[in-house]
């Protein structure tokens, strides 16, 4: 079957959603499809890289030359093709393949929910309330969605003004291989990266740093615990670089603590301190699915992450959870609450810490990713057949 990903340009900051692209685009061509990735050139952008002007430059290429080149593409391609566009942020491009098998892939929509003012902590310029809609009107003209949580096709339904004739939800699978490691052996990598010293175990947070992280609140957290402590676990703030905020939270640390900032790890490193880590300390304040959960748990690292949704959905029975910090609420009295969880974990006997770590290796394997590459192509399959798309050909799709 011939499958068309259609994806963000290589010039963009962000490499997530071509990294994802490629990803479906190995995994599809393994099951014997054909497989063609497309995204814009960088035609106008090129021109006017390292200027303040390469971004207008990259829309001209996006939303304008684009456009044009994709409707004469898909004139060209055979009926049985299937588009699938994977971000939901491509949405302007709904129009050129909506009379074709079409399939839109929704990660989340938490640029929506600020552009429209649901987000009091990440307001939004008027200029990008105005793009958001405009992505809105895009993707509000697919009929055949996959959304990676229940939480994502809520919102979906709710905000994104669709009519949809499909709305699936599949979870994400793992984008690489997380496992346990022996001890000695993460030791060793970590010291190899020349990462501080991790033998009595770690307090772990990874992400980006984005305002729906509330690493301030981890710091927090944390500062509340190791006020209890005389030889408190480090924390460590994987990819993090402090701002305001972040800075403001240190004072609060006491001089027993011990908070580094390592930076961004290669996949050894990562899943090295996934296993030295006591606990990955993850109160986000919203996520479109929350990797470092799934991905702590594959490694079995215990988490501690927000009482709400995708968190919770994606958590599962051996996770701890915290109440989502409200814009007024006392940060104070919700730390010391946080501190509180982290010091049970930490403080588990050693048979339930062990109960624990199985139990979280046990629940990552509902996201391994041949799951989710199956549940995608049964959904592409539905939409073919839709189409009337020959049934031998569909039959084929199913590998």
């Amino acid at each position: 079957m011939h499958i068309v990903l259609i994806t963000h340009p290589a010039f963009m900051a962000s490499q997530s959603m071509p990294r994802f692209a490629r990803m479906l685009q190995g995994a599809y061509e393994a099951l014997g499809h054909d497989v063609e990735l497309w995204s814009p050139a960088p035609r106008w952008q090129r021109r006017f890289a390292g200027t303040p002007l390469a971004k207008w430059a990259g829309y001209v290429d996006q939303y304008l030359l684009f456009p044009r080149w994709l409707r004469a593409q898909v004139r060209r391609q055979p009926p049985d093709t299937l588009f699938v566009l994977t971000d939901q942020a491509l949405g302007p491009w709904v129009p050129a393949l909506r009379q074709r098998p079409l399939v839109l892939h929704v990660h989340d929509l938490l640029a929506l929910r600020s552009a429209l003012g649901e987000e009091p902590r990440n307001p939004t310029r008027f200029t990008g309330r105005l793009y958001q809609r405009y992505i809105r009107w895009g993707f509000s003209q697919a009929r055949h969605f996959i959304c990676i949580s229940q939480r994502t096709r809520d919102e979906l339904l709710r905000l994104g003004r669709v009519d949809p004739l499909s709305c699936e939800v599949v979870h994400n699978g793992l984008n690489a291989a997380f496992a346990p490691m022996p001890e000695a052996s993460a030791l060793r990598q970590l010291y190899s990266a020349g990462l501080p010293d991790a033998s009595r175990g770690i307090v772990l947070h990874i992400s980006g740093g984005q305002w729906y992280k509330n690493v301030a609140g981890v710091i927090r957290i944390y500062a509340a615990y190791a006020r209890e402590r005389t030889d408190p676990l480090p924390l460590w703030l994987v990819g993090v670089k402090p701002g305001a905020a972040e800075r403001a939270a240190l004072a609060e640390v006491p001089t027993q603590g011990r908070v580094f900032f390592p930076g961004g790890l290669d996949h050894e490193s990562l899943q090295a301190a996934y296993t030295m880590a006591r606990a990955l300390l993850f109160p986000s304040h919203a996520e479109g699915f929350g990797w470092p959960i799934v991905e702590a748990q594959a490694c079995g690292c215990p988490v501690i992450t927000t009482d709400d949704a995708p968190m919770n959905e994606i958590g599962g029975p051996a996770t701890r959870y915290l109440p989502r910090l409200g814009a007024d609420e006392d940060i104070g009295a919700w730390a010391r609450g946080g501190a509180r969880v982290l010091a049970e974990v930490l403080d588990a006997p050693p048979a339930e810490a062990v109960r624990r770590s199985a139990t979280c290796v046990a629940w990552s394997r509902r996201f391994l990713p041949e799951l989710a590459i199956r549940a995608y192509l049964d959904v592409y399959t539905q939409v073919l057949a839709r189409h009337g798309i020959d049934q031998a050909a569909v039959a084929a799709l199913r590998g």
